[in-house]
C-alpha cells in the first residue's frame, strides 16, 4: 500500500526549501505526495508563486486561500484559525498518512494543530532552532505538536533532547535548502542582463521581512536599511518581504524608494534558481532572511544581518550582526565590500538531506506509540 505524505506550503521560500524533498517524495515507489498549497502561493500582491509549482510538474490536491489582508497581528491570529478550519476538511478528504511541516511559519501552526486533532503523525523539519520574533514560539509549538523531529543540525538534536523530546524520535538530516543547491545556475553576465545590472558592478541582494514582536517599528526599520543602501549608491535588488504583520507597510516603503532610485530594483518574488544564482553573483546579502543564514554560505557570499529575526541561530563566519542603524550598516556594506568573497564552511549540511527524509518517511513505524507522545 502507497504511504500518503501530505505537504504543505506557504511562502516562495520555503517551497524552494522544501521543493528537493517533494521532487524526492514524488520519485519515491511506495510513496504518495500530496501537497497543499496555501498563503502568499495564491495571492497576486505576493508574486503569485502557485504558478512556480504548477511549472515544476507537481500535482496540487488542495489550494486552501485564506490569507488575511489586515497588516496586523490580528489578520495573522484571523488567517491561522481560517487555515485550521479548512486545512481539517481538506485532511479529513485526503486521509494522509504523514504530513510534513517545514519550520516555523503562521500556516505550519495550523497545520499542525488540525494534524494533532485528526490524530495524524507530524513531521517536522527545522525543529530545535532558535530565533527571534513569534518564529521561535510558531516552532517550538510544532516541536511539541510533532511526532517525528528531522533537525538539521547535531546542535538542533540536542536541544530537543533537553527540552524533552524522545531521542528515538530525532533524526539529523541536514538542510534540505542545500539539496542541489549549485546544479544549473545562470552565468553570471547573463544574471546581470536578466536583472538590469551594470556590468563590473558589485550590486546586493536585500531581503527584509517584519519581526512580527516588532511590527510597528517594521517599516521605519526597512526605511534605514533603504536609505543606508541609497547613500552609498550600491545597485540593489530587492524582493519584498513576507506578510506578516508589518510587511505591507515595509512594501510601501519599498515601494517609494524604488520610483525615485534606478540603483534600485524589486521583485515581488524570484524563481528558486534565479535566487540561488543571484546569491552566486552578488557581492554581498543584506536583511534578515534565513537564507543568509543558511544557504549564503554555500556561496561564501557575506551577509549582513539586521536585527533580531535571526537571533540564535546557528551561523558561519560569512554573517556578519549589525542593528537598525543606518551608519552602523553604511559601515558593514563597506567592510564587505573591502574584504569580498572568503572561503567559509557552510555548518548546515552537505547536500542530501533529501534522501535521508525519504527513507524516514518511507520506513517509520506508525502505531499508535507513534502518535502517542
Amino acid at each position: 500500500m502507497e504511504r500518503r505524505i501530505a505537504v504543505l506550503t506557504g511562502t516562495r521560500a520555503e517551497y524552494g526549501i522544501l521543493r528537493p524533498v517533494l521532487k524526492a517524495i514524488k520519485a519515491t515507489d511506495g510513496l504518495r505526495l500530496q501537497l497543499l498549497v496555501t498563503g502568499m502561493h495564491l495571492s497576486d500582491e505576493f508574486g503569485g508563486t502557485v504558478k512556480d509549482i504548477k511549472g515544476d510538474g507537481f500535482r496540487i490536491d488542495a489550494e486552501i486561500d485564506t490569507l488575511n489582508p489586515d497588516d496586523t497581528g490580528a489578520g495573522m491570529a484571523r488567517y491561522i484559525a481560517e487555515t485550521i478550519r479548512r486545512l481539517s476538511y481538506e485532511l479529513e478528504s485526503l486521509k494522509p498518512h504523514i504530513i510534513l511541516l517545514l519550520g516555523d511559519r503562521a500556516e505550519m501552526l495550523a497545520a499542525a494543530v488540525a494534524a494533532t486533532c485528526m490524530n495524524i503523525p507530524i513531521a517536522h523539519l527545522h525543529g530545535g532552532e532558535t530565533s527571534g520574533s513569534v518564529d521561535e514560539s510558531f516552532r517550538h509549538a510544532i516541536t511539541r505538536m510533532a511526532h517525528i523531529h528531522l533537525t538539521a543540525t547535531e546542535d538542533a538534536r540536542q536541544r530537543l533532547i533537553e527540552s524533552g523530546e524522545d531521542p528515538s524520535r530525532i533524526f539529523v538530516v541536514g538542510a534540505p535548502g542545500l539539496d542541489g543547491i549549485k546544479e544549473g545556475l545562470i552565468p553570471c553576465p547573463e544574471i546581470r542582463r536578466k536583472y538590469s545590472l551594470p556590468p563590473g558592478e558589485p550590486f546586493a541582494l536585500m531581503v527584509q521581512h517584519p519581526v512580527v514582536t516588532e511590527a510597528d517599528e517594521a517599516e521605519d526599520q526597512v526605511r534605514i536599511t533603504l536609505e543606508a543602501l541609497s547613500e552609498l549608491e550600491i545597485e540593489t535588488i530587492i524582493i519584498y518581504p513576507n506578510a506578516d504583520a508589518g510587511g505591507r507597510r515595509m512594501i510601501g516603503a519599498i515601494e517609494e524608494y524604488i520610483g525615485t532610485r534606478p540603483s534600485m530594483k524589486a521583485r515581488r518574488s524570484i524563481p528558486r534558481r534565479d535566487y540561488l544564482s543571484i546569491m552566486n553573483c552578488a557581492a554581498f546579502m543584506i536583511g534578515n532572511s534565513s537564507s543568509g543564514i543558511i544557504e549564503a554560505s554555500s556561496f561564501n557570499l557575506p551577509v549582513i544581518n539586521i536585527g533580531t529575526r535571526q537571533k540564535g541561530r546557528l551561523r558561519a563566519a560569512n554573517v556578519m550582526d549589525v542593528d537598525h542603524d543606518k551608519d552602523e550598516i553604511k559601515a558593514a556594506v563597506r567592510k564587505v565590500l573591502k574584504s569580498g568573497k572568503r572561503d567559509v564552511e557552510n555548518p548546515w549540511g552537505d547536500g542530501r538531506a533529501s534522501e535521508r527524509i525519504v527513507k524516514i518517511l518511507k520506513e517509520i513505524r506508525i502505531s499508535r506509540d507513534l502518535i502517542q507522545k
